[in-house]
C-alpha cells in the first residue's frame, strides 16, 4: 500500500508513506513522534510556526493536518478501487470476447468438416 500511496501522492505521498510505514512496523506512531503539535523540541517536531509554538492551536493544527491526509487517504483508496473495479470489467469484457471468437472458429471447423 505503501507503494501505491508513493506513486499517487508523488514527493509528499512518498515521505508520508514511508513515516506511516516505519510508524506501523514499530508498533505506534507516538512512539516514535511525540505528541504531534507539542511543539519544536518537546516531542511534537517543527511543523511550521503554529505547530512549533506548541499549546492548544499547535494540538489543533496537528489535528488538522492528521485528518487532512487521512481524507486524502481515503481518497486514493476509494479511486485505486474503482480503477481496479475498472480492469475487472475490461477483463470480463475482453474473456467474452475471446470466447466469442472461439465460438466463431469452432463453428468454421466445424464446417469444413462438414464439407468433407
Amino acid at each position: 500500500m505503501a507503494a501505491v500511496l508513493a506513486l499517487r501522492g508523488g514527493l509528499r505521498g512518498a515521505l508520508l508513506a514511508q513515516q506511516q510505514q516505519r510508524a506501523w512496523s514499530s508498533g505506534s506512531g507516538a512512539d516514535q513522534l511525540g505528541e504531534l503539535g507539542k511543539g519544536a523540541g518537546k516531542g511534537g517536531g517543527g511543523g511550521g510556526t503554529i505547530r512549533e509554538a506548541g499549546g492548544a492551536f499547535g494540538k489543533k493544527q496537528a489535528a488538522e493536518e492528521e485528518r487532512y491526509f487521512r481524507e486524502k487517504e481515503r481518497e486514493q483508496l476509494a479511486a485505486l478501487r474503482r480503477h481496479h473495479e475498472e480492469e475487472i470489467d475490461h477483463h470480463k469484457k475482453e474473456i467474452e470476447r475471446l470466447q466469442k471468437e472461439i465460438e466463431r472458429h469452432k463453428h468454421k471447423i466445424k464446417k469444413l468438416k462438414d464439407d468433407d
